[in-house]
């Protein structure tokens, strides 16, 4: 898997782990969360509210987010293309910024953690998943003590957990970015048909595609294994030749020999194997022009007429 046809997803990696290192350097991190009292209701700091997207407060929530962007966010931006991939990461980022804003009206006097939100795109991470659910078809299931599963069932468990990372903040906010997805499948005030202004794709693609740099995969070499030199291959002998010419055996790969005066001398069949024909009354069948069956040829015979004897299929296929 490659970030071919994806590269607002890698721009997206990219800049989410680069300003988050760069929060965590320069320890910058407590103007990234979001918290309505006192920061919104006091301090009017209404900044925080785009802002908290943008970097992430501890790296195992980082990883996390890159692992399920990267698993999730290529394979749903071939299928939307760059340009509605976009703009569904825009109206889903207003989306959960709106509903993150009224569950703090409403939900602030519960407790410390419904008051704050932590940093991070948590809500745009549970968008992507409810597509990725609703789109993204299975590609296997299996079965454990009875259950089945699939094999988007790691995926989903990596996300419940960044969901409960920091409970019960960020797991409100994957509900609202599973609500968020939701509603745009659903197409509630056609937001599907939303598309960035074109002076915008214009500028993005002529300064940020360089910085992105090259989404196509890297393809594989054409070029040929080295061979191994002929003369250190072994040569491999036949044990049964099928053959009705009266033509002597060569051994096309076999070295040649020295004997005891420097010369050398022709290659043939070893003396081991010429004793061995001897005892068990073995011919050299090649010479004589019979036709030596196969073993294969012998079971076949034998598996379709059980009540013959081998030596007679042997003599008919000779024959043949």
């Amino acid at each position: 898997m490659s970030f071919q046809h994806a590269p607002v997803t890698k721009g997206i990696m990219m800049a989410l782990a680069a300003s988050s290192v760069t929060v965590a350097i320069f320890d910058v991190k407590h103007y990234f969360h979001l918290q309505l009292v006192p920061h919104i209701s006091r301090d009017h700091q209404y900044w925080r509210l785009p802002l908290h997207h943008g970097a992430f407060s501890n790296s195992s929530e980082l990883f996390l987010c890159e692992f399920l962007l990267y698993n999730i966010g290529v394979s749903i931006e071939r299928q939307f293309g760059g340009l509605k991939y976009a703009s569904f990461l825009v109206v889903s980022m207003l989306l959960v910024t709106t509903l993150e804003l009224l569950s703090l009206l409403a939900l602030h006097r519960v407790g410390p953690s419904f008051n704050v939100i932590p940093s991070g795109p948590f809500g745009l991470a549970f968008s992507l998943l409810y597509q990725y659910f609703s789109l993204v078809p299975t590609t296997y299931q299996f079965r454990v003590l009875g259950a089945t599963f699939s094999n988007k069932i790691f995926l989903y468990i990596l996300a419940l957990q960044l969901a409960f990372s920091q409970p019960w903040s960020t797991t409100i906010v994957a509900i609202l970015g599973v609500l968020t997805g939701a509603l745009y499948r659903s197409d509630i005030a056609s937001l599907k048909s939303y598309r960035l202004p074109p002076w915008f794709v214009r500028l993005t693609s002529r300064y940020l595609l360089s910085i992105v740099g090259e989404t196509r995969a890297v393809r594989r070499t054409n070029r040929a294994l080295p061979v191994a030199d002929i003369s250190e291959v072994t040569p491999r002998l036949e044990d049964e030749v099928i053959t009705t010419a009266h033509t002597p055996r060569t051994e096309p790969y076999a070295r040649p020999t020295t004997g005891s005066g420097g010369a050398p001398e022709q290659a043939g069949p070893s003396v081991v194997r010429e004793w061995v024909n001897e005892l068990t009354g073995r011919v050299d069948r090649v010479s004589t022009g019979i036709r030596v069956p196969s073993e294969a040829e012998v079971a076949q015979l034998t598996s379709i007429f059980p009540d013959i004897q081998r030596d007679v299929i042997v003599a008919a296929l000779q024959r043949r």
